[in-house]
């Protein structure tokens, strides 16, 4: 296969509480985030990796927009790629259904864990540990935001083993109700990345939630200008982007 490979581990998820749908994924290899995470408000959230196949990502999410659920997405989408054995991804839908796929031809250590409300999978990684630590990460943590679970929960897949090459980028993504993400961080480049999101998370939480919660949308129009009245400094000027 010529394709990029990701060396990949991977959590997609929905909140129970919320209904929001996100993915966490880290990996050895450049911007993982660019090509792996696909998540669409009120459809459903799909991690797509090993010798990635983008479109996995971009097909699913269009036919969950159907109405169709997690393992008949599934099925459709290893009709639709003749590399399938070279593939692995995973989907949550809209109702917490999941379903999870690894090709033969994965690299080394490949597998898959699924249960309600998530699907986790790994390829090229130290051991199985990466994907059971996960997943007994994700299960413990009901009580808190969709957001801090999935990056626990990555957290946790490294300090398993992880990829066993190492680690170069991490990213993730959540929507709620919107058509635009309430999280979306990436690290693209470096030596410990996991570490990196989980700080640039904590910076995310106490500047960005709060302007994502106040953003125009039809329904909190009126609140949304009151908030920027607010942030007016003492020049009359709006801090923003």
């Amino acid at each position: 296969m010529s394709e990029l490979n990701y060396n990949t581990f991977s959590i997609t998820a929905r909140c129970e509480r919320t209904g929001q749908l996100g993915t966490a994924v880290a990996t050895k290899f450049i911007a993982v985030g660019a090509l792996c995470s696909f998540v669409k408000n009120g459809v459903g959230a799909i991690s797509s990796q090993a010798y990635i196949n983008p479109y996995l990502g971009i097909w699913g999410l269009e036919y969950l927009s159907q109405g169709y659920c997690a393992q008949e997405t599934l099925e459709y989408l290893k009709e639709c790629d003749g590399g399938i054995n070279f593939r692995q991804f995973a989907i949550v839908d809209k109702w917490g259904n999941s379903a999870a796929f690894t090709g033969e031809n994965s690299d080394t250590w490949h597998g898959d864990l699924v249960g309600r409300n998530y699907a986790l999978a790994g390829n090229r990684l130290v051991s199985g540990e990466t994907l059971e630590a996960m997943k007994v990460s994700f299960e413990n943590s009901s009580g808190q935001a969709l957001s801090q679970r999935l990056l626990i929960a990555l957290k946790a897949g490294q300090n398993a083993g992880g990829d066993k090459q190492g680690h170069q980028s991490a990213a993730v993504k959540v929507y709620g109700a919107q058509d635009f993400p309430i999280m979306d961080l990436r690290v693209d480049e470096h030596p410990e990345p996991v570490d990196e999101l989980m700080r640039l998370f904590a910076i995310a939480q106490e500047i960005l939630e709060p302007l994502i919660h106040a953003l125009p949308i039809p329904q909190n129009e009126t609140k949304s200008f009151e908030f920027q009245r607010s942030r007016l400094n003492s020049d009359g000027n709006h801090e923003s982007f």
